[in-house]
């Protein structure tokens, strides 16, 4: 049985593009919004294992001293440290 769903905020070009997206990948539009969001965690997923398995910027010694230089800051402005 299909249950009928609303998408708040969406303007009717980005409805209708939507919707001609579906026609032209001969799929129905809950099959299409079903890949686009499988395709969405692909990639976001992809982007966060780049992100932390990648060459550090900084050396662990570097960043340690950073920290101590950041939590010397805001104990002088008065912010939690």
């Amino acid at each position: 049985m299909e249950t009928i769903k609303t998408i708040k905020g969406v303007n009717e070009e980005s409805w209708a593009e939507f919707k001609s997206l579906a026609v032209r990948n001969r799929t129905n539009m809950g099959e299409l919004f079903e890949r686009m969001l499988e395709e969405y965690k692909k990639k976001s997923k992809e982007n966060w294992e780049i992100v932390l398995s990648g060459k550090k910027i900084l050396s662990d010694k570097e960043a340690e001293d950073m920290l101590e230089i950041i939590k010397a800051s805001r104990k002088e402005y008065g912010f939690r440290a």
